[in-house]
């Protein structure tokens, strides 16, 4: 489970990069019930997702040349610099430097060997950090689907020391999805999944490899209708996934993917 105390390796911040904040924080806000919440002018639109006063996520505007509108997942480290020089000696790719937040850390854009993008931050004085995790309404999970599943795997336990536990896909498909447990951390506490799939199924991303995060919602056909009726679309479910709950794999209007998981075990209200 996410929680948290963020270990490093583990998911600590979430934002999404997005053509029209406003709008797009208005779709959020009718599947969610999420608050956005500006850091101010000197943020340049950047800004907060609150549930309950609490944080589950930032939105910000889209500013990388060529870039599709997408979630991305920030994980904890306690060196970014070093983290970094990590990820280029394993094939992987800096699309932003590592770089100070003002009382808050320093950060990094990082991309995989199969171009699955992802961010790692290196916490630092009061900068914000997520307040409510695993609990309907905000992150219970995150999910790579890449083209190498064994070279991801690689990767991510040289950069993060993750450790790996592969299971079938539920409902008796063919294929093994692969559970992600921070280092030195048990079972309990493993925060995501990793999937190969062919290139193909990757039109979105140009057939690389990307991240995307799974919010929990008590009542998966109700989030879909909200997206659905609020200009997202669904592509694929509501459908019910054996020992993991009811799942639906959703975008937002600007084709922004997420999955909506009300799990076997209820999440948590928060």
């Amino acid at each position: 489970m996410i929680t948290t105390d963020f270990v490093p390796g583990s998911p600590c911040w979430l934002d999404l990069g997005a053509p029209d904040v406003k709008a797009t924080a208005g779709f959020y806000s009718a599947v969610f019930g999420w608050e956005f919440e500006s850091y101010g002018e000197e943020a340049q639109g950047y800004g907060a997702f609150k549930l309950g006063g609490r944080t589950v996520g930032a939105i910000g505007r889209l500013t990388e040349e060529g870039a599709r509108s997408a979630w991305m997942v920030y994980f904890r480290v306690t060196d970014a610099d070093a983290t970094t020089r990590a990820v280029t000696e394993a094939g992987g790719a800096v699309r932003a430097e590592p770089f100070d937040i003002p009382d808050g850390g320093r950060i990094a854009q990082l991309t995989d060997p199969q171009g699955g993008q992802f961010a790692i931050w290196q916490p630092g004085g009061t900068g914000p950090a997520l307040e409510t995790v695993d609990a309907t309404g905000s992150l219970s999970w995150i999910e790579l689907y890449t083209t190498d599943a064994k070279a991801a795997q690689a990767f991510y336990g040289g950069v993060f020391g993750w450790t790996y536990q592969d299971q079938p896909l539920p409902g008796g498909d063919e294929g093994v999805y692969t559970l992600i447990t921070p280092a030195g951390l048990p079972p309990e506490r493993m925060h995501g999944g990793l999937m190969e799939l062919p290139p193909q199924f990757l039109q979105a991303t140009g057939g690389k490899a990307y991240w995307h995060p799974v919010f929990g919602t008590a009542d998966c056909d109700a989030s879909v209708a909200k997206v659905n009726g609020n200009g997202g679309s669904v592509q694929m479910g509501p459908e019910d996934a054996e020992g993991v709950g009811r799942l639906a794999v959703c975008l937002d209007p600007n084709g922004a993917d997420f999955v909506l998981l009300n799990p076997s075990e209820p999440p948590a209200q928060g």
